[in-house]
This record gives structure tokens, C-alpha cells and sequence, in this order.
């Protein structure tokens, strides 16, 4: 795993210890299985996105504290430029960058998303607490949701119940881009 995620997971532990929290309740708060728990907090596996935001949720900081172990300033606004959003890193094919990373207290999670293309025929799923829209910029995505494959291209939408399974692939050997903000 990357430097970003083994540090990611160190500042997890810290939290859960800091809280005085086992591994085994903290599992149990965020109803994932122990084992997924405890590959994500050794940093022995990827994190999912959706994940970090509810653990950063329960444990009452700012997922930007969560990924770059800074805390977000802004309140009034926060202006990304191209290109200049925190990267988050974590498995192929997917790179992440958070576009609201130094606003606090915020309602939502807005990530620019690309995933690169593949010749892997299997989507890896994932699930998250919340709601998840995603907005296609570029490129053609297959989604699946809850077992339904479902084709988007450059311009279209998708809202959805983020605690069904859901994964996705870029198509025609292409990178795909969208926009993707977590509720």
C-alpha cells in the first residue's frame, strides 16, 4: 500500500485509541467486519472513500484532518484551482482529488474522479453510509449498482443509495472522469 494509506491508518489507530475505543467496538460502530477493520487500520488494505468519511464522521473530524492530517480553515469559501485538489490516493485504477479539502464543517464530499482503463473484467465493489451522485465529465463508465450494470457517458448522472454495492470501470480502453460528491 501507499505512504498515504499507511498513514491514513496510523492516524485511525490514534483516533480509535484516543477514544478509548477496541477494534472490535469500532467495527461493530461502523458495522464493517472486524477483519476489514483491521486491514484498514494496519494499512494492509485499500480504504474506501465512503468508509473514511463515516469513520471521520464518528470520530468527529474532518475527513481532510483524516487524509492529510491538517484541519480545514475555511468558512466562507474555498477556491480549487485545476488540478491543485488534495490527491487521494488509493488503488487502482481510481484517483481521487478532494475539491473542498480546506473548507470545514462541510455538508458534503466533492471528488474529482479518474479511472483509468483496464483490461480487468471484474468491477470491485464497494459500500459507504450516505448518498453518492456522480456527474460523467469525460470518457464512458460502467456502474453497477445492487447487481445492475448501468453504461454513463460524458454528461450524464447518477444519484443512489451509497449503502448498496456499487463499482465502476472505465470502457473503450479509455479514461473516464466524474465528478463525485458524497452525502
Amino acid at each position: 500500500m501507499s505512504d498515504q494509506i499507511r498513514m491514513i491508518a496510523q492516524r485511525m489507530r490514534e483516533l480509535r485509541e484516543i477514544a478509548g475505543y477496541s477494534m472490535e467496538e469500532t467495527s461493530s460502530m461502523l458495522n464493517i467486519p472486524l477483519d476489514d477493520y483491521k486491514g484498514y487500520e494496519s494499512g494492509e488494505h485499500d480504504i474506501p472513500i465512503g468508509f473514511l468519511n463515516e469513520f471521520a464522521d464518528r470520530f468527529n473530524v474532518d475527513l481532510t484532518e483524516l487524509l492529510t492530517g491538517k484541519s480545514p480553515k475555511l468558512q466562507r469559501y474555498a477556491l480549487v484551482r485545476n488540478g491543485k485538489g488534495i490527491r487521494v490516493e488509493r488503488r487502482a485504477p481510481y484517483q481521487y482529488h478532494s475539491l473542498a479539502y480546506n473548507f470545514i464543517n462541510k455538508k458534503a464530499e466533492p471528488f474529482l474522479v479518474t479511472v483509468l482503463p483496464g483490461n480487468n473484467s471484474t468491477v470491485s465493489m464497494n459500500t459507504h453510509p450516505g448518498q453518492e451522485f456522480n456527474y460523467v465529465l469525460e470518457g464512458s463508465l460502467m456502474i453497477v449498482i445492487d447487481g445492475k450494470e448501468l453504461i454513463l457517458n460524458k454528461g450524464d448522472s447518477l444519484y443512489f443509495d451509497a449503502t448498496l454495492p456499487h463499482g465502476m470501470k472505465a470502457l473503450d480502453n479509455e479514461k473516464a472522469q466524474f465528478l463525485a460528491i458524497i452525502f
